[in-house]
């Protein structure tokens, strides 16, 4: 696992400390895939009800609360692909 995905798990399982009630997959382009459900957060690239995806750089802003997510989408920095709902769900655990 490259040092990005590890800091990402970190960053993420300080978000989801109760895990998630579905799956979704943050993919960061060029690095790799994190997984989040019920269990928590790790390294992966399993199927997901939903898919996010996105720069390292653009997620790093998302994580430490300079970009919302929100933003992100709309400005095409973020691509969603999947359950919509449970993006938005997403993007409020991470606000």
């Amino acid at each position: 696992m490259s040092d990005v995905i590890s800091a990402a798990v970190t960053a993420l399982s300080a978000k989801f400390t109760g895990g998630f009630d579905a799956v979704a997959k943050f993919v960061m382009i060029g690095e790799g895939s994190i997984m989040v459900d019920a269990t928590g957060v790790h390294a992966g690239d399993d199927e997901a009800d939903v898919t996010l995806t996105a720069s390292v750089d653009d997620f790093q802003a998302m994580f430490d609360g300079d970009l919302s997510p929100t933003s992100a989408f709309m400005t095409g920095k973020l691509k969603v692909e999947g359950n919509m709902g449970l993006a938005m769900k997403l993007g409020s655990a991470l606000a």
